[in-house]
């Protein structure tokens, strides 16, 4: 059942009510960390018996958003944010929220009244973004040249509109260098350079506290020479006391190291 913003469930004595015995009963705070999109339960741990009363708040202001009383369900629909997203358990008094948002964030309480004993809960929740996943880019305009032996390749590692992350370049499982941001929604770029025909592993990731997304860098694919430069190299020399070397390979000039020298008489 749902009930409008002139619902008058509970009276203002009811309200002081539910101060004082706020103030004078203890709590105790869970810490609730959740995906944008997902769907989890607030759990009371208890059984909700016939003459109990269950009251779920949210926020600084505790806007009521969901009741239990004389085992009937009552949906506010004071904080318009949740539409239809939250569900309370019968049994329980459990607080169900679907496809959550990033909003949703904040202090949720709860507030029991029995025969048995009263109690006052707390529930820290943070909604964190999803992650995208990090994009490896190759600076074309720093391809090797004719004129350079092991030149380095620059590479960007990339993520936007990000919040509350680490980005960052791992060696194998070494880290390299991060940058972070706390709340604010931007854009994040880290360089690396790696040599041309580096055997190593290397992979960007980005994390939150509860996620990772992780691209790892395929260098034969994004670390290659100028177009064009390929070439083929024959040289020779004959003043080594009649030993000749030929210098021979098919090879791009920036892979000058693995070409074959052979000598022969």
């Amino acid at each position: 059942m749902r009930v409008s913003r002139t619902s008058i469930m509970f009276s203002n004595l009811c309200a002081l009510l539910l101060f004082i015995l706020c103030s004078v009963f203890g709590d105790e705070m869970k810490s609730v960390s959740v995906t944008e999109g997902d769907s989890f339960t607030l759990n009371t741990d208890i059984k909700v018996q016939s003459k109990d009363m269950l009251l779920w708040m949210f926020g600084r202001q505790e806007t009521r958003i969901a009741e239990i009383y004389n085992q009937n369900i009552f949906m506010y629909e004071s904080n318009e944010s949740f539409g239809d997203r939250l569900q309370m358990d019968n049994q329980t008094g459990s607080l169900t929220i679907r496809n959550i948002r990033t909003e949703h964030s904040g202090l949720y309480k709860l507030l029991i009244l029995s025969n048995r004993e009263n109690s006052y809960k707390r529930f820290s929740v943070i909604v964190y973004a999803r992650l995208p996943v990090p994009v490896i880019t190759a600076n074309s305009s720093k391809c090797s040249s004719s004129g350079s032996l092991g030149q380095n390749c620059s590479l960007w590692c990339s993520v936007v509109n990000v919040s509350a992350v680490t980005l960052s370049w791992y060696k194998g499982n070494s880290l390299l260098s991060s940058i972070s941001v706390s709340d604010l929604s931007i854009s994040l770029s880290l360089p690396l350079e790696v040599e041309y025909q580096e055997k190593n592993t290397y992979s960007c990731v980005i994390n939150n506290p509860i996620r990772n997304q992780t691209t790892h860098l395929n260098i034969t694919q994004l670390c290659h020479t100028c177009a064009g430069m390929s070439v083929v190299m024959l040289v020779f020399f004959t003043d080594l006391k009649g030993l000749k070397c030929t210098l021979m390979s098919p090879c791009s000039v920036s892979f000058l190291r693995l070409c074959s020298v052979l000598w022969f008489y």
